[in-house]
């Protein structure tokens, strides 16, 4: 870490007036694997990665939640939050975040009683957020197209919206309740552009940061982000 960078990038989104940061963990990770040594590799990381962060105030870090491969969701829920336990520390400046799954495989969080679960666990209850992402909540099986509303009622009855800190915004190739994380562009997928404007037009959810993980680099978020920000009311 080279501390003037830091700062130098600090100084940088102060003056153009940024958003808060969201930092993503490795997908490669998975804090509830089998195997001890994954694990504690998993541990290092996102140990390594908060130490990093501590210079960069108010910066937001996301990670999946990870598999449990076969031991069973309520075994993977345990073995996530006991990693968070050994590494979220009180003097730290970072809000990390559990990201919402899609329920591939043996994936843990795909559910909200799963997020609230390892959230019920977690010690340092001011430091642990969510990161909604809408392509894995809608092949999870939450209709955002069709009830939003009703998606988060349930949201704010078994997690709470209070807890849910940014947005990651994707369209989806395949359809509701598939069980699949394929994000596809805005307006281009299952979701499509009608029900991704309400969301991020939602009283309870436009104040949150909302961030692309779409297919195309940056030409392609650019046309994005000027096609939200068109439809932001």
């Amino acid at each position: 870490m080279d501390p003037g960078d830091a700062r130098a990038l600090v100084d940088l989104t102060r003056e153009h007036s940024f958003g808060p940061l969201i930092a993503h963990a490795p997908y490669t990770l998975n804090p509830c694997a089998a195997d001890p040594h994954v694990r504690e590799f998993a541990r290092m990381v996102i140990a390594e990665d908060l130490a990093n962060l501590e210079y960069l105030p108010g910066v937001l870090y996301n990670f999946h939640p990870g598999n449990h491969v076969g031991q069973g969701a309520e075994t993977g829920i345990e073995l996530i939050a006991q990693l968070l336990n050994e590494t979220l520390r009180p003097e730290q400046n970072t809000l990390v975040l559990l990201e919402t799954m899609s329920g591939k495989g043996s994936e843990v969080g795909s559910t909200f009683e799963e997020i609230a679960a390892i959230l019920d666990r977690v010690k340092l209850q001011e430091k642990i957020g969510v990161c909604l992402d809408t392509c894995h909540i809608y092949a999870a099986g939450y209709d955002i197209v069709n009830n939003l509303e009703g998606v988060l009622k349930a949201f704010d009855k078994i997690i709470g919206l209070s807890r849910l800190k940014a947005v990651h915004l994707n369209d989806s190739l395949n359809p509701l309740a598939s069980r699949k994380d394929r994000h596809t562009n805005i307006g281009q997928g299952t979701i499509g552009l009608e029900a991704i404007v309400k969301l991020i037009n939602h009283p309870r959810l436009r104040h949150l940061p909302f961030c692309l993980e779409t297919p195309g680099g940056l030409p392609v978020y650019a046309e994005e982000i000027k096609l939200l920000k068109a439809h932001r009311k």
